[in-house]
C-alpha cells in the first residue's frame, strides 16, 4: 500500500462544471509511503462573478481571484501533479468532472487516473458514522478541520482521512478482504490492487483476531453471552434518593455545575408510589424536568429490589439511544450497584447471518447501492455487538435489501440453522430475557400486546415516554396499511421462472417438474395475471378517487389526495367493478399460494432436515396470505368501528395509491388489553394535559380513574424572562376566504423577523399546500444570497438532514410542517423565533379525525371541544416547546392565527402552556418590540 496518491479539492462557482461554473480554487495533497511529501494550490480567474452564496460558503471573494491565473496558465503542471498515482477526492465525479472538463476546454488529455472516492470508502469503512460529509467525518473521526470549504484545507482533511482508511483496510480480516474483493468491480474506487495486496498479506499471517469469530467464510465480532449477576439490594427508597439528589450526593460529585431540580425529585417519588400502590400514572414532565433520569431511578430501583423486569417505551429511536447512551452510563456512577440494560426492538431491526450469507454466494449482478451495502455490512459486522440496522447508515435502496436479509424474513427460531447460536435477534431475546431493566419502543410494545404477549419477556410494569403517541401507535396496530409497490414488490421478490429472482434460483438449485405437481408453466401464467390484475386494481381506484366530488377529498400533510371510503355510501356501481377485481385478485393470491404449497411439498420430500428454501416457501406463502386478508378487510368486510381511506400521488404514477384502515376509537382495546392486565403503566410526556386537566388523555386512552395516580412537574425554565409570544392584531381572517392574503402577510412578517432575528427561525404550518405556497412567494421576496431557505418536502433530505442543513448556516429559515411539530431540538442561537402559522387543528376532513368526529356526534358529544380543541392544544404544547431547551435560550413564539386572542376557546391554548408574556399588537409594534427585545 505504499502507492502515490494525489488528493485533490476544487472550490468552483456553482455545480455544473464548465458551464457555466468555474474553478475558484485548487488545493492538491500528494501522499508517498504513507506520509504526506507535497502540496500544491492557487486560486483561478474564472473570468465571471462569484455569487454570493459561494463568497458566503467559501470566503473566496471576486476581488481575491482578480489577479489569479487562469486554469489555462496552471494546466500542465495540475495535470503533471497526477502522473502514476491514484486521484482521490472527496467526491470524485464532482472534483474529475470539474478538472477534466477544463483540460479539455485548455486542449489537454482528459486524467484516466485509477481513483479514490473517500465518501465510498468512508461509507464502506465507518459504516456506523453520524454522516459522510468532510466535516461530519472530519469530527467523528478527530481530525482537526480549520478553514472548511477552502480547498487546500479541504485536501489535507481528505488526505488525512485517506491515511487512517487505508489503516482501517489493513486492519480488517482476511474473510471480510475476500467478500470486499468480489465485490470491488461494483464499486466506483479502483481499490483491487490494494484488496488484493492486503489479501496477499493475510493468507500469510498466522496472526489471528480473539475478538474475530470466524465462521462459514464470514468475519464477525464475538460477544458475550453470559447471564448477568443478580445483586440484593439493602437500602430504603428514600435513602437512595437522598444519595443522589440531595446536597453532596452523587449527581452533584458527577455532574459540573449541578443545580438541583426539585421536580426531578418529585417525579421519581410519583413512579415508585405508582409502582408499589399498583397504580397507574399520567405524568405531565415540561421542559427542562430530566424526566429520563427521573423515571430511571424508581424504575432500577424497582427492577432490582423486587427481582422484577420493568419495560421502558419510547417512540423515537433517538430517545433510545439517549438512554442508552447517556442516562443509562450516568446513573451506573450514580447509584452503588450493578444493574442490567437491555435494547429488543421488532425482528426486521436485526440482521440474519444465514441470509446475508446466501445473498453474498448469490450470483446475480447487483446494482451499485447493494454493492455498497454488502461492502458496508461486511465492515459493520466485525464491530456490532447487536447486528441492528439502526447502528448504520445504509444507502437508501439498501434499506430495501436489508428488509430481504432481516431476522424478519426467516425462521428465527430454528435451532438447526448453522447460524442460530450467532442470530443477533436470538442475542437481543436473551439479553431481554435476563435484563433489570427492557428498552423498547411503541410498535413493539403494540405487537406484543396484540399478539397476547408472546414476543417481550414477561412484565408487570412499564414506563411509557413520549406516551401522547401511544394511542396512535396502538391504532395503526390494530388497523391496517396495503399499497401498490409493497404488493409488487413482494410478487417480484418471488419472481417467475428463468427472471433470476428467489422461485428461479430454487428451481436451479432443485429442479423439478410438473408431475411433481408444481407447473413451472401455470405458475409464470397465473403471476402475470396476478400482476395485471394488481396494476389494474391500483389504477383503477386512483381513477375513481379522481372521479369523485372535490369535497370529499384533501390534501395530506406530505401533499397526498386523501379520501375517505365507506363501502355502503360508494356508488353502486362504479364500486362493484373494485370489489369484483379485489375478489379475482384474491382468487389469484389463493392459487399461488396452492402453487407453493405443491412446492414445499415437494421440496419437504427431497430434503426433509436441511433444506432452508422450505421456510422461506412458508414465509412466503405467508406474505401472500396477509395481502388477501388486508385486501379482504378493506373492501370485503364490513367493519363499524373502523375507519378506511385512500391516499395516492396526486402527480405521481396512476397506481401509486396507498390503502388505510384504523380503528375509530382505541379506548376499550387499551383499557381491556393493556391496563387491566398490568399492574402499573406510567404514561410521561411533556404534553399530557390540558389547562393543568388529564381529562382529554385519560378518556382517549381508556384509564380508569380508580386506580390513576396524576402529577405534573413544572419547568425549571424562567419563562418569563426567556420567552415573548407575540400575536399581531391586524392578520387577514384566513377562514373568509383571504388565503392569499394571509400567505402575503405570514411572508412579509417572516421576512421582518428573520432581519431581527438574522434567520433562525423555524416556521411551522398545518398544511403542506401551505407550505408550499409561502416557499414559492419567500423565493421571490428574500435574498436567498443572504438567507438559506430550507422547507420540508420541497428541499431534498430527511426530518434530521433539513434540521443539520439548518444548523450549518448562519441565516436559515426552516418551513416545516407535521413531523417537526415535536422531536427536533434545536438548542441554544441556532433557534431565536419559532412562528407558528396557524394553530394545529386537524382538518376536519381528515379520514381518522372525520369518523371519529361522528362518532362523538351519535354520542351526542360536541365533537370539536370533545376532540378537535383537545388535539390542537397538545399539538401546539408541541410545537410551542420546540423554543426553549436550555436555561440559556431566548427567543420569540409568533403566532400568525388570532383566533388565539380572539375565539372564546383562545384561552386553552395560552393556559396549557408556561406562564409567558403575551403582546397583542399591530405587526409593526411587535417588530418594534421585538427588535428591542432581542
Amino acid at each position: 500500500m505504499n502507492e502515490k496518491y494525489v488528493v485533490i479539492d476544487l472550490e468552483t462557482t456553482g455545480h455544473a462544471p464548465v458551464s457555466p461554473d468555474k474553478i475558484i480554487e485548487v488545493g492538491i495533497v500528494i501522499i508517498e509511503n504513507n506520509e504526506i511529501t507535497g502540496e500544491f494550490s492557487t486560486f483561478l480567474n474564472p473570468n465571471r462573478e462569484i455569487p454570493p452564496f459561494i463568497t458566503n460558503l467559501t470566503g473566496i471573494s471576486d476581488q481575491d481571484v482578480s489577479d489569479a491565473p487562469s486554469f489555462q496558465d496552471k494546466a500542465a503542471e495540475i495535470a503533471s501533479l497526477f502522473a502514476n498515482g491514484y486521484l482521490v477526492a472527496h467526491n470524485v465525479p464532482f472534483d474529475l468532472g470539474f478538472l477534466n472538463g477544463e483540460l479539455a476546454a485548455a486542449g489537454f488529455f482528459e486524467l484516466k487516473n485509477p481513483v479514490i472516492d473517500t465518501v465510498e470508502l468512508a461509507r464502506i469503512l465507518y459504516p456506523q458514522a453520524p454522516g459522510f460529509k468532510l466535516g461530519q467525518l472530519a469530527d467523528y473521526l478527530e481530525i482537526a478541520h480549520d478553514e472548511p470549504h477552502r480547498a487546500i484545507t479541504d485536501a489535507h482533511m481528505t488526505a488525512k482521512m485517506l491515511l487512517l482508511q487505508l489503516r482501517k483496510l489493513r486492519s480488517l480480516p482476511y474473510e471480510t478482504i475476500t467478500h470486499m474483493l468480489s465485490l470491488e468491480s461494483g464499486l466506483k474506487s479502483d481499490l483491487y490492487a490494494l484488496l488484493s495486496e492486503q489479501q496477499q498479506a493475510l493468507a500469510f499471517s498466522t496472526d489471528t483476531d480473539e475478538n474475530m469469530d470466524i465462521h462459514r467464510g464470514l468475519a464477525i465480532k464475538k460477544t458475550s453471552n453470559d447471564k448477568p449477576e443478580k445483586q440484593h439490594v439493602e437500602t430504603s427508597f428514600g435513602s437512595y434518593l437522598d444519595a443522589i439528589y440531595e446536597a453532596g450526593g452523587t449527581l452533584e460529585q458527577q455532574m459540573a455545575n449541578y443545580e438541583k431540580r426539585s421536580g426531578q425529585r418529585e417525579m421519581s417519588e410519583t413512579v415508585f408510589d405508582a409502582f408499589q400502590s399498583k397504580n397507574h400514572a399520567l405524568i405531565e414532565a415540561e421542559t427542562g424536568t430530566g424526566k429520563s433520569l427521573a423515571y430511571l431511578l424508581p424504575a432500577i430501583y424497582e427492577a432490582v429490589t423486587a427481582n422484577k423486569k420493568i419495560v421502558i417505551s419510547t417512540y423515537t429511536t433517538q430517545l433510545q439511544s439517549q438512554l442508552l447512551d447517556e442516562e443509562v452510563p450516568l446513573i451506573r456512577e450514580l447509584v452503588s450497584f450493578p444493574f442490567n440494560v437491555a435494547l429488543l426492538k421488532g425482528k426486521q431491526h436485526y440482521i440474519s447471518l444465514e441470509k446475508f450469507e446466501r445473498e453474498l454466494a448469490s450470483d446475480q449482478t447487483d446494482n451499485y447501492d447493494i454493492t455498497l451495502t454488502k461492502a458496508m455490512i461486511l465492515v459493520w459486522l466485525t464491530e456490532t455487538e447487536t447486528g441492528d440496522v439502526d447502528e448504520i447508515q445504509l444507502p437508501s435502496s439498501g434499506y430495501i435489501f436489508y428488509r430481504q436479509i432481516s431476522t424478519d424474513s426467516e425462521n428465527a427460531f430454528d435451532p438447526s440453522s448453522p447460524w442460530f447460536s450467532r442470530s443477533y435477534y436470538q442475542k437481543a431475546r436473551r439479553k431481554a430475557q435476563h435484563a433489570d431493566i427492557l428498552i423498547t419502543n411503541h410498535a413493539l410494545l403494540c405487537t406484543d400486546m396484540f399478539n397476547d404477549y408472546q414476543l417481550l419477556p414477561s412484565y408487570d410494569k412499564a414506563i411509557i415516554d413520549e406516551a401522547h403517541h401511544l394511542e396512535e401507535t396502538a391504532s395503526k396496530h390494530y388497523g391496517l396499511t396495503l399499497n401498490y409497490v409493497f404488493i409488487q414488490n413482494t410478487l417480484t421478490q418471488i419472481g417467475a421462472v428463468n427472471d433470476g429472482n428467489w422461485l428461479d434460483k430454487l428451481l436451479k438449485d432443485q429442479p423439478s417438474n410438473d408431475e411433481d405437481g408444481f407447473s413451472e408453466a401455470e405458475w409464470d401464467h397465473i403471476f402475470e395475471n396476478t400482476k395485471h390484475e394488481i396494476d389494474d386494481l391500483f389504477r383503477t381506484l386512483f381513477q375513481y378517487v379522481v372521479e369523485q366530488k372535490q369535497k370529499s377529498k384533501r390534501l395530506s400533510d406530505i401533499g397526498r389526495v386523501q379520501y375517505r371510503f365507506d363501502e355502503n355510501k360508494e356508488d353502486p356501481e362504479k364500486w362493484s367493478v373494485i370489489t369484483e377485481m379485489v375478489n379475482r385478485l384474491t382468487f389469484y393470491f389463493r392459487d399461488l399460494i396452492h402453487l407453493l404449497s405443491s412446492l414445499k411439498q415437494q421440496l419437504v420430500t427431497v430434503k426433509p432436515d436441511d433444506n432452508h428454501y422450505v421456510d422461506e416457501v412458508t414465509e412466503h406463502m405467508a406474505s401472500f396470505q396477509s395481502i388477501i386478508d388486508r385486501l379482504e378487510q378493506l373492501f370485503l368486510m364490513d367493519t363499524d368501528n373502523a375507519v378506511k381511506w385512500i391516499e395516492m400521488e396526486a402527480y405521481g404514477a396512476k397506481n401509486a395509491v396507498y390503502l388505510y384502515s384504523e380503528p375509530t376509537d382505541i379506548s376499550t382495546l387499551l383499557a381491556n388489553d393493556f391496563f387491566k392486565q398490568k399492574d402499573s403503566i406510567i404514561l410521561t410526556s411533556a404534553t399530557l394535559s390540558i389547562r393543568n386537566s388529564f381529562s382529554f388523555s385519560q378518556k382517549r386512552l381508556g384509564l380508569s380513574s380508580e386506580n390513576l395516580i396524576t402529577a405534573k412537574i413544572s419547568s425549571p425554565f424562567s419563562y418569563e424572562e426567556q420567552v415573548q409570544l407575540m400575536i399581531p392584531n391586524d392578520f387577514p381572517d384566513v377562514r373568509n376566504d383571504a388565503l392569499d392574503d394571509f400567505i402575503h402577510a405570514t411572508c412579509e412578517a417572516i421576512i421582518s423577523l428573520a432581519r431581527i432575528t438574522d434567520g433562525r427561525m423555524l416556521v411551522l404550518f398545518t398544511s403542506y399546500d401551505m407550505l408550499r405556497k409561502s416557499y414559492y412567494l419567500l423565493r421571490e421576496t428574500i435574498d436567498i444570497n443572504k438567507y438559506m431557505l430550507i422547507a420540508q418536502g420541497i428541499s431534498t433530505g430527511s426530518r434530521s438532514r433539513l434540521k443539520k442543513n439548518f444548523q450549518t448556516f448562519d441565516q436559515s429559515i426552516l418551513l416545516g410542517t407535521s413531523s417537526f411539530w415535536e422531536g427536533v431540538d434545536i438548542p441554544g442561537q441556532d433557534l431565536s423565533c419559532l412562528m407558528i402559522v396557524r394553530l394545529p387543528f386537524q382538518p376536519p376532513n381528515h379520514p381518522v379525525y372525520e369518523a371519529r368526529s361522528n362518532a362523538f356526534k351519535h354520542e351526542g358529544k360536541n365533537a370539536f371541544f370533545e376532540l378537535a380543541l383537545p388535539n390542537a392544544v397538545i399539538r401546539f404544547k408541541q410545537g410551542f416547546g420546540r423554543l426553549i431547551r436550555s436555561g440559556s435560550d431566548r427567543g420569540i413564539v409568533f403566532v400568525c392565527d388570532t383566533r388565539i386572542k380572539k375565539a372564546r376557546y383562545g384561552k386553552y391554548f395560552t393556559e396549557s402552556i408556561p406562564s409567558v408574556p403575551i403582546t397583542h399588537e399591530s405587526t409593526q409594534t411587535i417588530m418594534e418590540k421585538a427588535e428591542e427585545w432581542f
